[in-house]
């Protein structure tokens, strides 16, 4: 019989002042090597959870029952057992790292345990050589992009030769291919080496695929603990669940075009779901219609060079883009090529040192809040008082807005968070905090809006009801240029797209047309059915408007 490694016995959890308890009676059993996958809506308690398994980074509260690594109480365990046995890699890279350079970030846990100089050099040795960072040890931390600095995270955390491996959405500022990556090496520690691995996502295109079993939180009760295709078949019964957004594109296809399902079948993967879908005769019984076409300038920005020091690289780098009236341009890259430094300077919040920004004909000299909203990647940095209701007011004042209350109002209610104004905006979830720094931005009703990462932390019904919300202010004229990694939230909801690639655009089109050529930087959908005999689509939505299925073999 296989070994628990962990064990959960009736865990409560109240934070302080807090009526509800965060988390309500879960008890599970993990055993040794095995790959689960946390999941559920934001405010569910994974990240409670996870870390209340880490003693070190448990939240301040009333916890009741226990936990148990390898039948002993977690709670009589000294911290040097606990830093040897759990390991945990946080959402924001730059929260875990403490040192300025690679190699001292690397070794910093293991000169506090009192490892050898020798011990040191050869687990450095090995590690480094697993997880190709030789060019990476002499760099300074701060220069990392963000994929790079979630490896050098994973690899200190790894060097410490945990049992567990705790993750809390360590995906979700990678772009697409560094996040892959490394989900890629997650599998591989847990396949070559036998760490459990327990990690908290809203993706799990990736991961259902790779998982031995998912935990699915709701309201702080365990709703269900069972394998993926199990759990998918529950939570499929309805698609009008709030967790089924939640499940891989090619289960959603499956769930959707058959009609009599067996849980040993759903496609968890591109691979999976290619094989199933050779299986189908598939007619498209209505095309897409033709995508409107947007042609009056807004914004023009023409060979545009930017550096922040005299000594660093150029960040932008003879970029040109034009952005027209009404659309959503979706800008798409790797970490590090200068996406956001782009949309600050759309915003005047930067200078350029060569090139010029232009907006309705004229120059970009200073902010134009009253034209350009621009929401930041971390909203936090919007908030400077004690309340949502505070925060807006002063910006009402600030802006000298006439009829501005009720605008709030329209604006509170619009984004179905008019309960939360009392509240102090660290209360809310991620997904609040976004809308209400939203709607400080759009108070002045500005004609551009400027968005980067919008939908980082939002898990996937909050996301939905927030591409809705956008598109519904983009049908009213409001035109949307948005910085993302979140490849299908652009395909679903964006009329065009370009990609960053060292400075500049390499290349832009419409929405459907760049997606469909791309082979990393688009959708699980079109992976799968790209160059099969089955009519393409980008996404699961357009497949449901446009396939007829006739017959299955």
């Amino acid at each position: 019989m296989a070994m628990a490694v962990l064990e959960a016995r009736n865990i409560r959890f109240h934070y302080p002042d807090e009526k509800e308890p965060v988390l309500n009676n879960i008890s599970f059993t993990i055993e040794q090597g095995e790959f689960v996958v946390l999941c559920g809506p934001s405010g569910s308690g994974k990240s409670t959870l996870l870390r209340l398994m880490k003693r070190e980074v448990a939240p301040h509260g009333v916890k009741e029952g226990e936990f148990f690594l390898e039948n002993h109480p977690i709670a009589d365990a000294t911290p040097e057992q606990l830093a040897t046995s759990i390991g945990m890699v946080f959402q924001d890279p730059e929260n875990q790292i403490v040192m300025d350079k690679v190699l001292e970030e690397l070794i910093f846990g293991m000169e506090n345990m009192g490892t050898t100089t020798e011990e040191m050099r050869k687990k450095v040795a090995e590690i480094v050589h697993f997880f190709g960072l030789e060019s990476l040890l002499d760099r300074k931390t701060y220069e990392l992009s963000g994929g790079q600095k979630q490896l050098v995270n994973l690899a200190a955390v790894l060097l410490m030769e945990p049992k567990i491996l705790l993750l809390d959405e360590p995906t979700s500022q990678l772009d697409p291919v560094a996040a892959r990556e490394f989900i890629g090496m997650l599998q591989t520690m847990n396949e070559e080496f036998g760490i459990t691995v327990i990690i908290a996502e809203h993706r799990l295109e990736e991961l259902f695929g790779i998982a031995d079993r998912a935990l699915v939180l709701e309201k702080g009760k365990m709703m269900i603990f069972d394998s993926p295709r199990q759990v998918i078949q529950k939570l499929g019964s309805s698609q009008d669940h709030p967790m089924y957004q939640y499940l891989p594109s090619p289960a959603r296809l499956y769930l959707e075009q058959t009609e009599i399902q067996r849980s040993e079948l759903i496609p968890l993967s591109v691979k999976e779901g290619k094989k199933w879908l050779n299986g189908l005769q598939i007619a498209e019984k209505k095309s897409l219609d033709q995508e409107k076409e947007y042609e009056n300038n807004l914004l023009t920005i023409k060979n545009v060079d930017f550096q922040y020091t005299k000594d660093t690289g150029k960040i932008l780098d003879g970029l040109s883009l034009t952005v027209y009236e009404g659309e959503w341009l979706s800008i798409v890259g790797a970490n590090g090529t200068g996406k956001s430094t782009l949309l600050k300077i759309m915003a005047g919040l930067d200078k350029p040192q060569r090139g010029s920004v232009k907006y309705n004909g004229q120059k970009v000299k200073k902010q134009l809040p009253h034209e350009i909203g621009y929401l930041p990647q971390n909203p936090k940095l919007y908030f400077l008082h004690d309340t949502i209701e505070t925060e807006l007011e002063e910006i009402i004042i600030h802006h000298q807005l006439p009829s501005g209350e009720k605008r709030m109002e329209e604006l509170l209610d619009a984004f179905n968070i008019s309960n939360l104004k009392k509240r102090h905006p660290y209360d809310v979830s991620g997904g609040e905090m976004q809308k209400a720094a939203l709607a400080g931005v759009l108070l002045p009703q500005p004609k551009l809006l400027l968005v980067d990462e919008p939908t980082k932390g939002l898990d996937p019904e909050a996301k939905q009801g927030f591409g809705k919300l956008l598109k519904t202010l983009q049908k009213q004229g409001l035109t949307i240029v948005m910085v993302t990694h979140d490849i299908e939230f652009a395909a679903k909801y964006s009329t065009r797209c370009a990609m960053m690639f060292q400075g500049s655009i390499t290349t832009e089109d419409t929405a459907r047309n760049f997606f469909r050529g791309n082979a990393f930087y688009t959708t699980v959908m079109n992976r799968m059915t790209r160059g099969s005999h089955v009519p393409n689509a980008l996404t699961v939505e357009e497949a449901r408007l446009t396939w007829h299925v006739q017959d299955t073999c």
